[in-house]
């Protein structure tokens, strides 16, 4: 069997059948839990963990998963890196317990919803799926505690080279990766000399004009979509670019990436938003919140 569906059947058993489906182990017992007090939140949105590649900072998420607890985790698409682990077999321990977490996650109560990307998006094929308390749809509509409405979508569908030219979107994430490479060895060498990590895709991204150009117009259309969907906010994910502003009268979320910024979007349990960077937040002393309010229905 191909590893790569030999993977994704071990996460799930009997994946195509009922609703009632049970989750499977993937991993032996995780190692001890973080150390920090638990963080609680109302909900957390998580996407581009690139899971089955060498840049994903899986220690870094491993660690956020056992930090934070939430009703609801979404997960914004390009989760398990497909693109990537068809080229190449990379799929290391700190991988599988990141999955095993989410999977345990869900079995304490978590309402864990799976919104499929572009580098995972063999997972549409099967639609909207429930499996135990782990949902599988193209898109969601969260309700905030004030009672506003926000789209969650991974974002591709709104980038015209990943739409119309595929090809040239894999010579482009080749070229992505090869700079994640050098960025990783970068920060080897400046955390042996005391140094903070410092992402040069993100440089880029705030000064190369041509990288601005491109995040504000995917702004600008998933502004659209969310307009279209008549709700008063959007979450996305896709450009690895942590975002959270007011345009045109809607909120605009971008929950980031771990491969560079680890970073997260959370709600707080009397509904206000933030943005996590938690490799800053990783070395500062914890401040117990507020357990997170009870869970209301999430509508696909």
């Amino acid at each position: 069997m191909n590893p790569f569906k030999h993977l994704w059947n071990s996460i799930f058993v009997n994946v195509g059948d009922s609703s009632t489906s049970q989750l499977a182990e993937v991993s032996s017992e995780l190692p001890s839990e973080s150390s920090q007090a638990t963080r609680h939140y109302r909900t957390i949105w998580i996407s581009d963990t690139h899971l089955g590649t060498r840049n994903c900072h899986a220690d870094y998420l491993l660690d956020f998963l056992r930090s934070t607890e939430s009703d609801y985790l979404y997960l914004v698409g390009d989760i398990v890196d497909g693109w990537q682990m068809t080229k190449s077999w990379y799929w290391p321990q700190t991988h599988n317990d990141v999955i095993q977490k989410i999977l345990r996650k869900a079995r304490k109560g978590t309402q864990v919803v799976l919104i499929p990307g572009n580098h995972d998006e063999f997972l549409r094929k099967f639609g909207k799926h429930d499996f135990g308390r782990v949902t599988l749809a193209p898109q969601a509509i969260h309700t905030l505690v004030d009672g506003r409405k926000l789209l969650v979508l991974h974002g591709d569908q709104f980038d015209s080279v990943v739409k119309f030219a595929p090809w040239l979107a894999h010579i482009g994430d080749e070229a992505y990766e090869f700079m994640l490479s050098v960025n990783r060895i970068l920060n080897q060498l400046r955390a042996r000399l005391g140094m903070s990590y410092w992402s040069i895709s993100a440089y880029l991204k705030n000064k190369v004009k041509n990288a601005v150009n491109f995040i504000s117009a995917f702004e600008n259309v998933v502004i659209l979509a969310a307009k279209r969907h008549h709700v008063q906010g959007v979450v996305c994910g896709h450009i690895h670019k942590a975002e959270m502003r007011e345009i045109e009268g809607v909120l605009y979320c971008n929950d980031g990436d771990w491969v560079e910024s680890c970073t997260a979007l959370v709600e707080h349990a009397d509904g206000r938003l933030e943005i996590l960077y938690w490799i800053d937040l990783m070395n500062k002393p914890t401040a117990v919140t507020t357990p997170a309010r009870t869970p209301e229905a999430v509508t696909a």
